[in-house]
């Protein structure tokens, strides 16, 4: 589903009658949703609008060479004062003015210089909101926001929220969203968004451009998951052109990582195990192995890649990683053979792509035991997945919808991005078609003339 003319007017007019912007991501955050909540704080902020950018936690340093990295805030600021006010009468003057809290109470002392205050004189009122608008990035539901949601429920049912995403399993929250299916990121939607707009798409600089390549680049990985379109290679053409550092982003995401993380990697691949019957892989990451690794969840998010090229044939891939406060998170891929977000939605009320999804577990006592009772889960959906489509006549025999999205987090809609080795050819690809652009740009090539024989 791409985006309508209507869609992205209501957007632009939002950004446009609002000043103090809160832009947000969900928690586990991986690069496209940073790239993506970075990105708008870029643009909004040349706009001349005051931006706020918070991650429910704390983002990878590997994504530390971001733009704007060190402008992301963990904690959402108090957005509202409780306001007393002391009408004065003519001739009145206060002073002094002091405060106690004692027995869980707050008395605020008005001791005037002359006259009298009475209590008819006392109002009491709620100040301005810190912000007008919320934008959230790449979130399918309000809940993947964590705490952050959580601690601030009146916040976000009080000021307009616009939801900005391209996962399937979005639950269209929000008074106005800009949601694209078919988009490999959710840095391709604000990419069609920033240049539908007159006079946006010159505010796209270097580093504005290079925020959104990361995010298109992590979410397909490197250009090989099925979700790369023609488009999605146009886009990433045109970011170059734009200024986008394709070398600096395949230097940090994967060229650079530190030694924990591949003695985590390690001690997954280690762990692998195969059911050939069913075609099903899986490993775990336990919070002991982390411990031991001196690693953090987060370093995990790669390690499904390798599985993949690891065990190419089974249809489906799933790593468990128990998360430090006990909770267990799952992420799921899939060949075209089986759908990835009908078994999370339906086994496990996760969600996420066809070809990629996951889901949560709650603690548990044994957490390799609640591993293997989740796989026999899995086998089961895809048995009876398997089931359903043998029972259609041939001719509708379709196969899933070969355009996942971006890795989704644990609980359903997204999560940490894996991030494979770089293929050379993906990235050839990528710079053959900005070449070819900018050649058609110089009169005299073949293209050009080509292009005007068309003509």
């Amino acid at each position: 589903m791409s985006l309508s003319p209507q869609e992205l007017s209501a957007a632009t007019r939002a950004i446009e009658e609002h000043q103090r912007i809160l832009v947000v991501c969900h928690a586990n955050v991986d690069p496209d949703a940073l790239s993506g909540a970075l990105s708008c704080f870029e643009l909004f902020r040349s706009l001349g609008k005051d931006v706020t950018v918070v991650c429910p936690d704390s983002p990878p340093e590997s994504l530390r060479f971001l733009p704007g990295f060190e402008r992301v805030e963990e904690e959402l600021a108090d957005s509202q004062n409780f306001i007393i006010t002391v009408n004065l009468s003519e001739g009145v003057e206060v002073d002094k003015l002091r405060y106690t809290v004692e027995d869980h109470r707050v008395n605020i002392i008005v001791s005037p210089k002359n006259g009298r205050i009475r209590p008819q004189q006392i109002s009491l009122g709620e100040g301005e909101q810190r912000y007008d608008l919320i934008v959230v990035v790449d979130t399918a539901d309000l809940p993947l926001l964590g705490s952050l949601y959580l601690e601030h429920v009146d916040l976000f049912s009080e000021v307009p929220v616009l939801a900005i995403d391209h996962h399937i399993s979005n639950t269209r929250y929000g008074q106005l969203q800009l949601i694209d299916t078919t988009s490999a990121s959710v840095t391709e939607v604000l990419y069609h968004w920033f240049t539908h707009v007159p006079g946006w798409r010159e505010k796209i600089t270097g580093d504005l451009a290079t925020l959104l390549l990361t995010g298109l680049i992590t979410d397909t990985r490197s250009f090989q998951n099925p979700n790369t379109t023609p488009r999605s290679l146009e886009v990433a053409a045109e970011l170059l052109d734009l200024g986008a550092r394709q070398q600096e982003i395949i230097q940090h995401i994967y060229k650079t990582k530190p030694l924990t993380t591949l003695k985590i990697w390690g001690r997954a691949l280690n762990r692998i195990q195969v059911d050939d019957n069913a075609k099903i892989a899986w490993s775990t990451v336990s919070k002991e192995d982390l411990a031991e690794m001196g690693a953090q969840s987060k370093e995990v998010s790669g390690i499904l890649d390798e599985l993949i090229s690891t065990i190419p044939d089974a249809d489906v891939h799933v790593i468990f990683v128990e998360m430090e406060d006990g909770e267990i998170k799952a992420s799921l891929r899939s060949s075209p053979a089986i759908d990835a977000n009908v078994l999370a939605a339906q086994l496990f009320q996760g969600g996420g792509h066809p070809r990629a999804a996951g889901f949560r577990l709650p603690r548990a006592t044994n957490f390799q035991l609640a591993a293997l009772e989740a796989v026999a889960r899995i086998r089961e959906g895809m048995a009876r997945q398997r089931e359903q489509t043998d029972r259609l006549p041939a001719a509708e025999r379709m196969l899933p919808s070969a355009a996942p999205s971006a890795p989704v987090p644990a609980t359903g809609t997204n999560g940490s991005a894996a991030q494979p080795p770089r293929t050379e050819s993906s990235f050839d690809i990528v710079e053959e078609l900005s070449t070819k652009k900018k050649a058609k740009k110089r009169p005299g090539t073949k293209q050009a003339e080509e292009k005007t024989e068309e003509k």
